[in-house]
Order: structure tokens, then C-alpha cells, then sequence
């Protein structure tokens, strides 16, 4: 059904302006463009990021990804009258300044297409229906299509149309770009620039095919083309404007480029354009789509999630990765954590490999960083960084901004929250059991997995006799610079011992690389002996009267706070307490013990008690203070059998980007909860696993009202499809 594909709003919702410029993004891979207006409205912000540009402006506390020039704007006047959506007169018959008669937006997502309707009336009483539309090929990375058709519902207007590219926009009012050139001739216009720091160039050209003769101008930095016709009762005439992009990055004359290819577009048209890129979507979803039975908004929310994990997606591009709020937005300034490799990426590995390994490769291709980072604060090996840009070097914040009462908080995750490096092995690790990429193991993930190997054994600490791992940071953030995080000690060991088992299978399969690798990393019998020694003696901490694993030592020596009953609540917890006060508590910001459970599985070598008993001690004292954490629990509790529960969290984890329910859309989507959505149905209500002996088996638990769920994925080279029934009863084909 047609609205199981569609994302909705109806009527026009200004106060949620910001929240839908954010779910309403369209994207190709190579940039995203919000969702603001073609026409000026007063507090929207509009943005287009593209993968790879980032800039540090003097004064800033780190680069963020660049604002690039608005490519959108197509201002309208109907017989004088300036069409816009801020209207507030209820005088429909004569409005002194228009009247909104009606509006929906649709972003389809099974195309890529934004569309939006408009039934205006003008002063003069002349009623227009206009329909906008948009979208960033898919088939040309550097094409942006739009189309405005205009209806005459009642009288003949006269219509003049303004199309223009804005180079005022900023970053929340840093302007990275500067060395301006703006030109305006015929039908087309432009803007280049480069950032003031970076040094990275950008050309972008538009040209504009409607009726009436073009007037081409520049005023500051807004080229613009403008053209006028009358508009005939009942008649629909067609603007269509297109528009290219190009950075340094791509080619060493990126406005010439932009130029050459805007006029080619403009040839092939935008039907023939819409048509390639529906086609390559149409790819996409082959292999994407996700099919529920029984439940149309988890349906939705499933196609919604994996939506922003494809649009943000690099298609053609090894240097680059996916931030924590994808291209949708200006929040955490485009910067690259942990979220891509242990949330976005298990999707794409599963679904569209050739994606995943250009995520991990950016990991490969910014090892220099990591080593660098490691030989600073004087380890071996390779140690990511917490945030990570362009270059790979660390670059989270040693400080928060400034704080209401003039304060600034200490950020510690750039120098604690070192399981980063482990989750990115345990996705190298992931990639290769599912894809079977001998190729990507032997050439550079084992590179990765390896070095990072190497990290960890100069990390950890000998004491007491056994091993410690000391000033840690686990996924739980309230808990800062503590000893023995479970989670990170833990994974450790799961690193060490997969590092050891993948030296033995580069011995035996591929005696070359071992070769280069053990002399590269200095992978010497002392040191392997020296992981076994690690693996032997590492300290996991764990109650064995309670049978539960301690998040950290000490951890319940602290203040125990009913989490539960600070419901019902928008803010987190720790805002609730006060920082201070919530980092001296139980209060757990999001699964760690949990996410332990989730990610190794059978490998944890827990007993089903422990699991049980982990969960009834750390899911109440969780305030999924971060997105990250329901699609974990969901996962946990449905691997537990607890139905109920895990489809509880799951419509939490579903609503966090679609309904706002943290109040922080505005700021992009959240990348981590659309990938941790779509392993909570997979791994978790579903069951999908890879056995002991390498067989894929599903193990489901879905949720009472299921029927069904159907999907893809593929294994080892082979695409393989599975229909999940309810009661179970499971259906794999070749």
C-alpha cells in the first residue's frame, strides 16, 4: 500500500517546522538536503551537507561538517502577491496578504521524493494550486532536481518566478566559506568558494527551464534568474530547475564541473532524470525492504529508519562515513562515533555489503589517526579516536560550550571512551563472517582488527595479578573515569581472543599477508603470549552469589533512584538530578550490561539466569537518556522471550526520530536509533544468528499481533530471503 511508503504531513504544522525539515531530508550518499521551504520562512534553517567537508573556524572548539550554499530557493509572486506558507489572515475571499487554502507534504520514500501541495489564494482573488518537487539522484550523485508546477484553479494570474543559490547561509552563524565567485548569466547561475581553514573548493550551478524570458542578476552572494508569464484558468505549466554540485574532492575544477554538468542536466530533462534515480532506489529496496504483516506503523518506521541509513550512505566514496546525525542536520557537527559501526552499519552489512565495506574502509583509510592518537598517550598500535572528521586525528572536545550559569563541563569521552576501538574490530569482525570478503580481511581489516589488538595489549594493566583496564568510559555515560568497566573489559578479551584465531586463518589461508602483517604490527610470539596471558587473567567483574556481571566495581555502593518512577518525563533523568548528582547514582544512561548481552550473544557464555538476571537488575535503573539504548534493550528482551517488553521498546526506539520524543530532531535524525531499529526486528524479534557451525538459523520471538515478517539478507555471497510466521514458524528459500 502506497501509504505504508509515505511520510505525511497534513495540514501545515509551523510549530514542528524544524522537526520536519530534519524527517522530511532527501539525500543520494554524497549530500542531504533538509527539508526548508523553496520560499523564505522565517526560523527555518535550511542545510545541505555533503560527506567529507569540514572546516574549523577560529574560536570554534572543533571542525564541523560545512553548511553548503542553499540550493533551494524559488520565490513566487502571484499577480503581485509573494506566495509563502506564513499567512495568518482567515479573510479567504480578499486576504491583504494571500491565503494558505491548503497544504500536504509527502516524502516518498520508496523513491527518494519529496512532494509538497499547495492550494493558494492571491489578493487578487486568483487561486493557484502549486506542487513542489525534489530529490538528490541516486543515479548522478551530483544532480539535484526540482519541479514546481503551477494550476490556475480560478482566474488568469500573472506569475513571476525568482530562482536563486544562497551563499549566506552558515553554521549556526560560523561562515566557513569565503574566496567567493558568484555569476549569473542566461539561464544559469552559480556560486564557488572555498573553506577559510580546510581549504576545500565547492562548485555549485543552477539552471532554470521555464517559460518567459530569463533575467539573470547577482546582489551579494544570492545569484538569481528571473522569468514572468500569465498563466491561463485551468492551465498547469511546468518549472523545473536543476542543480549540480561538486567539492575539490571530486575533481580539481569543481564550479567549471558544476557549470558543464548543470546544462547537461537540464538536457536529459527531469522526467528522464526522475526515472534513473526511482530505478536505482528501486535497487535499493530490492534488498533493503524490511515487509511486516500486522503492524503498519512498525512497518513504516522500519522503511523511515533504513530510509536515512541508505540516503546517508556512501555510494562511491572510501574517505568518508556516516556521523551520528547522518547528513540531516547540524547536531554533534558531523562528526563520526561509534554509532556508525556498532548501529548503522550491521544493516548495510547484511543488506548492501559494497555500503558497509566503504564505511569500514574509511576506518582503514584513517588508521594513521588512530596510531597517532595511540602514540600520544603513549600506547602502541592503533587507538581510535571518540569523534572523528576528515583527517582521522581525535577531535571531541575537550569542553562543553558555556553553560546557563557560565560554566563549562569537562568532556572526558575523547580520552576515556576507548571501547570505540574494539566496537570498530567487532564490525570488521561482523562484516567478514557475513559477507565471507576474504579479500577485505586479508588487504585491510585484519589491518584494523590487528592494530587495534595491539593497543589493548599495551592498554591494560597488570595488578594484583590479574589483568585491569583503569579510567574508562563504557556506553553508560553518567559513570565517567571509572576502573574495570564490565562492557569494555569484556570486549577486550572477545577482541584478543578473535585477533589470535585471525592470525592462525591469515597463516593458513593467506601466508603473504600474515607475513606482512606480523612484521608491519611486530606481531611476535611475546606478544600473542602475551594476549593469551590477557584472555587468561582479565578481570570481569561479577557477583557470583547474584549471578549478575557488575557494571563497574563500586557501582552499587552508589545512590539506588527509582527510574521508574520519574514517568511520565521528556527530559532525561541526569537533567532531571543535575549532573552532579546523577553521575553519584545507579542511574544507567543507556544499555552497557545489556548492549554486552546483545552484541556477543552465545559468545558471552552466559547461562539464560545470568542474562534474566542482568536485565531485572540494569533495565530499571535505565533512562534511555541517549537514542542509542532502546532498539539494545528491545533486543535483549526479545532474545529473553519478554514480548510484551521488547515491543514496548521498540515503539520507544520507533517514535524517537518520527514522533520527536526526545525534543532534539531538529538537530538531524538519529542515525543509531534507525540502524539499532532495524537489528532489534532482525536479531532480536526475529532471531537471525549465525550458528557454531556457520549456518544462518533464526531463533524468533515476535510480537503477539505479527503475522509475518519477510526480509533479505545476504550471506557469504548468496542473497537469501526468510519469512518469519506467527505462531513461529520459519521460511527460508535459497
Amino acid at each position: 500500500m502506497r501509504r505504508l511508503w509515505n511520510i505525511e504531513e497534513f495540514p501545515f504544522h509551523p510549530e514542528k517546522i524544524l522537526h520536519h525539515e530534519t524527517i522530511f531530508s532527501i539525500g543520494n550518499g554524497y549530500l542531504s538536503t533538509r527539508a526548508s521551504f523553496e520560499e523564505d520562512y522565517a526560523g527555518q534553517t535550511p542545510a545541505t551537507l555533503i560527506h567529507g567537508v569540514y572546516n574549523h573556524v577560529p574560536g570554534a572548539l572543533v571542525p564541523e561538517l560545512v553548511n553548503a550554499p542553499n540550493w533551494l530557493p524559488i520565490t513566487i509572486r502571484i499577480d503581485g502577491t509573494l506566495f509563502h506558507l506564513n499567512a495568518k489572515t482567515t479573510d479567504y475571499l480578499y486576504p491583504p496578504r494571500g491565503a494558505l487554502l491548503g497544504y500536504r507534504r509527502t516524502l516518498h520514500i520508496d523513491e527518494g521524493l519529496l512532494r509538497r501541495e499547495v492550494l493558494f489564494r492571491a489578493k487578487t482573488g486568483s487561486v493557484v494550486r502549486l506542487v513542489f518537487e525534489r530529490f538528490a539522484s541516486l543515479s548522478d550523485q551530483h544532480v539535484l532536481a526540482q519541479r514546481v508546477q503551477l494550476f490556475a484553479v480560478d482566474g488568469n494570474p500573472e506569475i513571476v518566478i525568482e530562482s536563486s543559490l544562497d551563499g549566506t547561509v552558515t553554521n549556526a552563524g560560523n561562515q566557513h566559506w569565503g574566496d567567493f565567485q558568484v555569476t549569473a548569466k542566461g539561464s544559469i547561475i552559480s556560486i564557488g568558494a572555498k573553506t577559510q581553514q580546510s581549504g576545500y573548493r565547492l562548485g555549485m550551478a543552477s539552471k532554470l527551464i521555464a517559460p518567459g524570458k530569463h533575467k539573470a542578476k547577482v546582489k551579494g552572494l544570492q545569484p538569481t534568474v528571473m522569468t514572468a508569464f500569465t498563466l491561463k484558468q485551468q492551465e498547469t505549466i511546468t518549472v523545473d530547475k536543476f542543480t549540480t554540485v561538486f567539492t575539490s574532492r571530486d575533481t580539481h575544477e569543481p564550479l567549471t564541473a558544476a557549470q558543464k554538468k548543470a546544462d547537461q542536466a537540464a538536457k536529459k530533462g527531469y522526467d528522464a532524470l526522475l526515472s534513473a534515480h526511482r530505478n536505482e532506489w528501486a535497487k535499493y529496496w530490492r534488498d533493503s525492504d524490511i515487509q511486516i504483516m500486522g503492524d503498519d506503523n512498525a512497518q513504516l518506521s522500519l522503511r523511515f529508519a533504513m530510509y536515512h541509513i541508505l540516503i546517508a550512505a556512501p555510494r562511491h566514496d572510501q574517505q568518508v562515513s556516516i556521523g551520528a546525525k547522518t547528513l540531516s542536520g547540524l547536531g554533534y557537527k558531523g562528526h563520526v562515533f561509534w554509532d556508525t559501526e556498532l548501529f548503522i552499519l550491521p544493516p548495510l552489512t547484511l543488506t548492501q555489503p559494497h555500503l558497509a565495506r566503504n564505511l569500514l574502509m574509511y576506518r582503514y583509510n584513517k588508521l594513521l589517526g588512530a596510531r597517532h592518537k595511540a602514540q600520544a598517550n603513549g600506547y602502541e598500535g592503533a587507538m581510535f579516536p571518540w569523534e572523528s572528521t576528515d583527517t582521522g586525528e581525535e577531535t571531541t572536545p575537550q569542553w562543553s560550550d558555556v553553560q546557563p550559569d557560565g560554566s563549562r563541563i569537562r568532556i572526558w569521552t575523547g580520552d576515556s571512551e576507548q571501547h570505540i576501538s574494539t566496537d570498530i574490530a567487532f564490525a570488521v569482525l561482523q562484516y567478514w563472517r557475513w559477507t565471507g570478503d576474504d579479500e577485505f580481511l586479508r588487504s585491510y581489516g585484519a589491518e584494523i582488527f590487528l592494530d587495534t589488538a595491539v593497543f589493548w595489549g599495551s592498554r591494560v594493566e597488570a595488578k594484583n595479578g590479574r589483568y585491569e583496564i583503569s579510567q574508562q568510559i563504557g556506553p553508560d555515560e553518567y559513570h565517567e573515569n571509572i576502573d574495570n568497566s564490565v562492557f569494555t573489559n569484556r570486549m577486550v578479551v572477545w577482541h584478543l581472543q578473535r585477533a589470535l584465531e585471525m592470525v592462525d586463518w591469515l597463516k593458513a589461508h593467506a601466508p603473504n599477508d600474515h607475513q606482512r602483517l606480523v612484521t608491519a604490527l611486530k606481531l611476535t610470539p611475546e606478544r600473542l603470549n602475551h594476549w593469551r596471558d590477557i584472555i587468561a587473567k582479565m578481570y570481569i567483574p561479577f557477583d557470583h552469589e547474584k549471578q549478575i556481571h557488575i557494571q563497574f566495581p563500586g557501582f552499587f555502593d552508589m545512590e539506588y533512584i527509582p527510574v521508574p518512577l520519574y514517568e511520565p518525563r521528556t527530559a532525561s533523568v541526569q537533567a532531571i538530578l543535575g549532573h552532579k548528582r546523577s553521575i553519584q547514582t545507579q542511574v544507567i544512561k543507556q544499555a552497557d550490561v545489556v548492549m554486552l548481552m546483545a552484541l556477543l550473544g552465545d559468545e558471552l557464555g552466559a547461562s539464560r539466569e545470568v542474562i534474566l538476571n542482568n536485565w531485572n537488575t540494569y533495565y530499571p535503573r535505565t533512562d534511555h537518556g541517549s537514542s542509542l539504548s532502546p532498539s539494545m534493550h528491545t533486543w535483549v528482551a526479545a532474545r529473553l522471550g519478554l514480548s510484551e517488553t521488547a515491543y514496548e521498546l521498540f515503539q520507544h526506539a520507533a517514535e524517537i526520530d518520527l514522533k520527536d520524543n526526545k525534543g532534539n530532531v531538529r538537530d538531524g535524525i538519529h542515525g543509531a536509533a534507525c540502524g539499532g531499529l532495524i537489528q532489534a526486528v532482525l536479531f532480536g524479534m526475529c532471531g537471525l544468528h549465525i550458528d557454531a557451525d556457520g549456518k544462518l538459523k533464526t531463533a524468533p520471538h515476535l510480537p503477539e499481533h505479527w503475522q509475518q515478517v519477510s526480509f533479505h539478507v545476504y550471506y557469504r555471497g548468496r542473497r537469501r530471503a526468510f519469512r518469519v510466521k506467527n505462531p513461529v514458524k520459519v521460511s527460508p528459500s535459497a
